[in-house]
């Protein structure tokens, strides 16, 4: 008995070709070859899910080095924007023949400037503490103390706290109310404000002030810890304070600071701008500006090669899927599959192992992020633009390591398939 001989793979390819001649092509639903792409997915769910740790690993890293480093970042600057290297003191020139008032509504002018985020001042009023409901007459030693008229504003622009009883709010400013700071509370023998007992009262010009607040010391302008603060209508009303501001406080933009800083002199005294000075930014804007630079590409090489490596492991899974379903795909063409949806359904499922990985990975990366900047009592900050980098860059990885794959499976003719065994 006479064994029929194999047939070569050249005599299957030109049957495969007339085979493909006479077959009609099937058209599929966008959703049927959805479907199909993810069979794949469904019926190995282990090895779909080994492959997507590894674009899992890729994503998530680059979240990962990306937001720990961004939270840290985050956390220095502001703890070096406490220290005020965001914040410009303006003042007119001492030791003038004549001394130089600025105008009332120059604070005003000031917050006009576009990078400006915040401006308030104060104003010597000139007045004199003269005596405190606390301390006797004889023992009194509070001469020496500023009073200031104070514009509501003034705690958030010079980082000042409260601490104890309050600041001026809208009514208080406009009635004989005081705010004391630190030292001056200590030299008038003010600890607490009470809540319940009447509140202690001081004579300013022979007029009672009664204290509504003790401030904590502010770093970033020691002079108001000596001062008596009084607010600027009150000022105007009972002390006889013309209203022109003695120091100026504004706050900026990093990257605009010295831009801000030319232009204040000409606007908050136009018709001598020679006459006023103008604090220089802190050497701690530098050291901010340091900070950023070397964050902003931290680690971001070691997050592009783990995502590469997670691409690899998508194709070398995709490649052996192709080489273990030879039946399936040989059975689909010859039953009317064409290449072009043999390729689709093979790049569909590297996308999507792809994908639930980059979903996966961003889901780890962001709950490690959150949590590690808990733990370091850090703001929690999750770059968008990692997340979508990292997110895009999986998909794209995922179709570049279909490519081949596909195409391999697209080649492979039905009668060739279906004879492999």
């Amino acid at each position: 008995m006479t064994v029929p001989a194999k047939p070569s793979r050249a005599a299957l390819r030109r049957s495969s070709r007339r085979s493909d001649d006479k077959i009609k092509p099937v058209r599929l639903a966008f959703l049927d070859l959805l479907g199909l792409g993810f069979l794949g997915l469904r019926t190995r769910k282990l090895r779909a899910a080994l492959s997507a740790l590894g674009i899992s690993i890729g994503v998530a890293t680059m979240v990962v080095v990306t937001g720990i480093p961004a939270s840290s970042q985050r956390a220095l600057t502001d703890e070096i924007t406490a220290l005020g290297s965001n914040m410009l003191r303006v003042q007119p020139f001492s030791g003038q023949p004549v001394p130089v008032e600025l105008p009332e509504e120059s604070v005003d002018m000031v917050r006009r400037i576009k990078p400006v985020t915040e401006a308030s001042a104060v104003a010597n009023t000139h007045a004199v503490v003269q005596r405190s409901d606390l301390i006797g007459d004889d023992d009194f030693s509070g001469t020496g103390l500023s009073v200031l008229a104070a514009r509501r504003d003034l705690l958030s622009v010079v980082g000042g706290k409260v601490f104890s009883g309050r600041f001026f709010s809208a009514a208080d400013e406009h009635f004989p109310t005081a705010v004391l700071g630190y030292r001056a509370a200590g030299r008038l023998g003010i600890g607490e404000i009470p809540e319940n007992d009447p509140a202690p009262q001081i004579q300013i010009n022979k007029s009672w002030f009664t204290v509504i607040g003790v401030l904590h010391g502010v770093p970033l302008s020691d002079d108001l810890d000596n001062a008596v603060l009084t607010g600027w209508p009150a000022a105007k009303k009972t002390l006889r304070f013309e209203g022109h501001p003695t120091v100026i406080y504004v706050k900026a933009r990093d990257a605009h600071l010295e831009d801000v800083r030319s232009v204040l002199p000409a606007t908050v005294f136009p018709e001598q701008p020679g006459q006023v000075q103008v604090s220089r930014p802190s050497d701690a804007l530098a050291a901010k500006r340091a900070t950023q630079n070397t964050f902003s590409s931290l680690f971001l090489g070691l997050a592009a090669v783990a995502l590469l490596v997670g691409g690899i492991g998508v194709a070398n899974t995709m490649v052996i899927s192709v080489l273990e379903r030879r039946r399936d795909i040989g059975l689909r063409r010859a039953l009317g599959a064409t290449r072009g949806q043999i390729r689709v359904q093979f790049l569909t499922e590297s996308m999507g192992l792809s994908l639930l990985g980059a979903l996966a990975g961003t889901l780890f990366g962001v709950l490690a992020d959150i949590g590690y900047a808990a733990y370091q009592g850090w703001p929690a900050v999750i770059p968008l633009s990692s997340v979508t980098v990292g997110c895009l860059g999986a998909v794209l990885i995922g179709m570049a390591a279909g490519v081949y794959p596909s195409v391999r499976a697209a080649r492979l003719p039905p009668t060739e398939a279906l004879a492999s065994t």
